[in-house]
């Protein structure tokens, strides 16, 4: 029971988050567009944005949060605090460093993350937004700390609830610029300074649940220290595994800033399949990686497989009719939500052919989530470092090589969206087979019997889901925003219930039996 509801919690929290966050990108495209600014403001925001999803979705708990429960269970609540303090203190200075140098050598950044952006303007609005955007980075890194302390202690909600501030600031933002009728470019600006204000409201937010949580940290002159030196080992190749979808995202930024428009029509794109990958994968991962700990730490190894096996059906079962979706109705789904303001019907098209690409990646994506935890509960973060680099040099050579092909059609972010979906195949599987011959993972007949039966519901979903939105085709493509709106909520709700019928006529269903399971552990 305990399990589920700490995916209900951190997935719904999440799922908040995503939706304020749809309603903050309709309301950037109505206010950017999908130009040159847009584009400046999107790569102002990626870096900060990166460490986010690095950090603060489960990469830098895959090092802390083993060494700090296994510190208060050796030492007590005072030795854990003595260490979180004392990683506090270098995290503190480490930030600050970074962030003056990040500020200096801004323009160094802004060509690794666009170097193919060109003209003076355009380099130098990109920079100026960044400058504004930076501490955003430090905040989401204390964010990250004090989500570990408070995800060890069992207590997820306030770290869920964190990224919920940053939309709700935004909003605020982007409403107030819109009506009092701002440019793009001093828009962006506004988007900018409110990035800033959200980093400190979450990481402020966040300190206050620590310190109500009864754990007392104190700053003293950093000093080295054996764990710190555990926690630096195994959190540099836990980042780098963890957080592998996001760089690949950042490599195809930097592939795609050769071509005007195709940074912002990735952006939107990835702002949609983030929706099921944050409610479903990093729900998951969030919520696994302390159970497996746990179970381990008791030598209870056949719990541990019974929770991975519940864990990857509750994945598939939720993941792979939202990927069926994001196949064949993208540019349905993106024509509701974006289409109105500066955001344009070629606009709509191109978003949707690369949305469509990043769907057949979606599975995958979910799937890194639920594998990695069995290797981070090992204190193993280098074999899937080992992985997420392959997964990298497919995914860059791929971006290119893709977009290459496809540019002369117009479509070069369409490729660059197909190679990370690759990518992340590559990347699964990668962990998949690892746990498998290292005897870490055993599908049980239930799990088999179950992922069969979703993979036909989410075929038949694809059937329904085209046939219906053909039907409703003058509907979506209306000027009435109302009209789409309802024309999406009918193929949604007959795309639901397609998949709950096969899925129960198949016997894979039984979400009932799925939260029994869950209940049991």
């Amino acid at each position: 029971m305990q399990l589920l509801r700490n995916f209900a919690t951190v997935g719904g929290y999440t799922m908040a988050s995503r939706v304020l966050g749809f309603g903050r990108d309709i309301l950037i495209a109505a206010a950017l567009g999908a130009g040159p600014v847009a584009d400046a403001f999107f790569v102002a925001f990626k870096l900060p944005n990166l460490f986010r999803r690095l950090f603060a979705e489960g990469a830098f708990n895959s090092a802390f949060v083993p060494l700090f429960a296994r510190t208060r269970n050796e030492e007590g609540e005072e030795g854990g605090n003595i260490f979180a303090s004392s990683v506090l203190s270098w995290l503190i200075v480490t930030l600050l460093a970074f962030t003056i140098l990040a500020e200096i050598f801004t323009p160094f950044l802004i060509w690794g993350l666009a170097p193919g952006f060109s003209g003076e303007e355009t380099i130098d609005i990109t920079t100026f937004y960044t400058r504004i955007c930076l501490p955003y980075l430090a905040a989401m890194s204390l964010v990250a700390f004090f989500s570990g302390i408070l995800n060890t202690l069992n207590k997820f909600a306030m770290a869920a609830f964190a990224p919920v501030l940053l939309n709700v600031v935004l909003i605020g933002t982007l409403t107030l610029a819109l009506f009092l009728g701002l440019d793009p470019p001093d828009a962006a600006f506004a988007l900018s300074v409110g990035v800033f204000i959200a980093g400190i409201a979450q990481a402020v937010t966040l300190y206050a649940a620590v310190k109500r949580a009864g754990v007392k940290l104190t700053l003293s002159r950093p000093r080295p220290s054996p764990r710190l030196k555990r926690l630096l080992l195994l959190g540099i190749p836990g980042v780098a595994a963890g957080g592998i979808t996001q760089i690949n995202i950042v490599a195809g930024t930097i592939v795609a800033s050769f071509w005007t428009g195709a940074v912002s029509h990735l952006y939107y794109a990835d702002r949609l399949y983030q929706l099921p990958l944050g409610i479903v994968g990093i729900a998951i991962g969030v919520a696994l990686l302390p159970d497996l700990s746990r179970r381990l730490a008791k030598g209870d190894v056949g719990g541990a497989l019974w929770t991975q096996n519940r864990a990857l059906e509750f994945a598939l079962m939720l993941t792979l009719p939202a990927a069926a979706a994001l196949i064949v109705v993208p540019l349905e789904i993106i024509v509701t939500l974006f289409e109105r303001g500066a955001y344009e019907r070629d606009d709509a098209a191109m978003t949707a052919a690369a949305l469509s690409a990043y769907g057949f990646g979606l599975p995958a994506f979910v799937l890194i989530k639920v594998f990695s935890p069995s290797y981070f509960a090992r204190e193993d973060t280098v074999t899937p470092m080992i992985f997420a680099g392959v997964s990298m040099v497919v995914n860059v050579g791929g971006a290119i090589g893709f977009a290459m092909l496809l540019a002369p059609q117009g479509l070069a972010h369409v490729g660059i969206a197909a190679a990370t979906s690759l990518a992340g195949w590559i990347n699964a599987i990668c962990l998949f087979v690892g746990l498998v011959r290292r005897g870490d993972f055993r599908a049980d007949a239930t799990l088999a019997w179950r992922a069969l039966g979703f993979l036909a519901a989410a075929l038949a979903l694809m059937i329904v889901a085209t046939l219906v939105a053909q039907g409703l085709d003058a509907w979506f493509f209306a000027s009435d925003t109302m009209t789409a709106a309802l024309a999406l909520l009918i193929v949604v709700g007959a795309s639901a219930a397609i998949f709950a019928i096969v899925c129960e006529a198949s016997g894979a269903m039984g979400v009932r039996d799925v939260l029994k399971a869950l209940r049991r552990s």
